[in-house]
């Protein structure tokens, strides 16, 4: 067994929280580098005698062992979190103070009190969103980058920015406090729909699915959901999450091609999981308002439940995509109903509803724009038009799985039948 990128991001997540619980938010570079030390000191021992039974365990360890370490040395040069200063000065108490932050309860708490604590107010929301992925979420610079379509130095600027203001807001969150608790929420369900977003079918220039990060995103919301102040709307997200890493097993054939929902193969989705979604989705029915949780999620249900594409209920989809585009329209969401209403009405009525998407200007560097009026132009049985789009869409393809889906689409322009491109549509929704 190999430390996976999971195990390690899972860890650093937990460990970071912790540490500046008893460190204090002041000292988060040095909970950083203790986290650091952890990871090098894992792949060296792990390298020799190999990966240990309980390998999160072994790394929790590592890292209170360090903290340990470092109180010792720098408890006369430091300060730390005002709550645990006088537990820290004397050996007496030194080890069952540190222990203490290092218990699971204590953890599962952390990590929701260093999410809601980079949501700050005198920060910009992407900057709240990009701590949240940095500290919660141990996301690297580099995937914060491609989540944001952004350049690496640009975004260690921006953290390292907030980090500071982070820094100097002095304590970690109060998760207690249910006005601020609310005020903060939608920021932490922004960034966990991203952690999910980018798992799912993210800007990676090395692979275009990634579960570990889907994965990752529904245990931190499902935290969220489970704590006492948790609402309809994240409820909601949780289902939406579950529901869509149902079809994860099923988004890559056996070569490692990338699969359109029509071609999926239906019984390798995670029947469990399809479950879970469902009965999250019950649960999210209780309050007086509707998030676009709610509508995506109950999207998601729809097509989960369908045994196939030509049994979905494309007029309930469509339905629902008139009410995302009252709540929160976008040019993506309209090019989604677009889609949806092509497959109910026929693709003069998707590609209508296309040309109809206001500021649709903006979809221009969006592949998918290109690859659903390629799909429609096929059904209309227009090879030039179709072969347009798809080069079009092929030119913005951000990893070899979607440049391989594209090529394959463009192969087989020439020869298409209204009949055999009918159910192949490659919109963002239906990948």
């Amino acid at each position: 067994m190999e430390p996976s990128d999971h195990l390690f991001r899972h860890q650093a997540g937990r460990m970071v929280a912790a540490l500046t619980r008893v460190f204090g938010l002041h000292n988060l570079e040095l909970a950083e580098d203790v986290v650091q030390d952890a990871f090098c000191r894992a792949l060296e021992v792990w390298k020799i005698r190999g990966v240990p039974d309980n390998p999160s365990a072994w790394l929790m360890k590592a890292a209170r062992n360090r903290a340990l370490d470092v109180v010792r040395r720098e408890r006369t040069a430091r300060t730390f979190a005002p709550e645990y200063a006088r537990l820290l000065e004397s050996e007496w108490t030194l080890a069952n103070a540190v222990q203490e932050v290092f218990e699971a309860t204590d953890l599962r708490d952390d990590r929701l009190r260093m999410m809601f604590s980079c949501c700050r107010h005198d920060l910009p929301e992407t900057a709240q969103v990009m701590l949240v992925l940095a500290l919660a979420g141990g996301f690297g610079v580099r995937e914060i980058a491609a989540a944001f379509v952004s350049k690496p130095a640009a975004v260690e600027k921006r953290l390292t920015r907030a980090k500071q203001k982070l820094k100097e807001s002095g304590a970690l969150f109060d998760i207690a406090d249910d006005t601020d608790f609310l005020q903060r929420l939608p920021t932490v369900q922004r960034a966990l729909y991203l952690i999910f977003s980018e798992g799912y079918h993210g800007a990676s220039a090395k692979a275009v699915v990634r579960a570990d990060l889907c994965h990752e995103a529904i245990r931190l919301t499902r935290l969220l959901a489970e704590h006492p102040l948790a609402t309809p709307s994240t409820r909601a997200l949780l289902a939406l999450m579950y529901l869509g890493a149902a079809r994860l097993p099923a988004r890559l054939d056996a070569g490692g091609n990338l699969m359109a929902l029509f071609d999926q193969d239906r019984s390798r989705w995670n029947r469990k999981f399809i479950n879970e979604g469902i009965e999250w989705l019950e649960r999210s029915t209780t309050g007086p308002r509707m998030s676009r949780y709610h509508i995506e999620a109950a999207l998601a249900a729809v097509h989960a439940q369908a045994p196939c594409t030509e049994e979905t209920d494309w007029k309930a989809i469509v339905a629902l995509y008139d009410d995302l585009m009252q709540l929160e329209p976008s040019p993506v969401v309209a090019l989604n109903r677009a889609i949806a209403l092509g497959q109910r009405d026929g693709p003069q009525a998707g590609l209508a509803a296309i040309e109809a998407i206001e500021h649709r200007e903006r979809l221009q560097t969006y592949p998918f724009y290109h690859a659903a009026q390629a799909e429609f132009e096929l059904r209309r049985d227009k090879p030039e038009n179709a072969r347009a789009h798809f080069e079009a869409a092929l030119a913005l393809a951000r990893n070899a799985e979607e440049r391989n889906f594209y090529n394959g689409r463009l192969g087989s322009v020439p020869g298409a039948s209204s009949a055999a491109s009918d159910a192949k549509m490659a919109s963002l929704a239906f990948l």
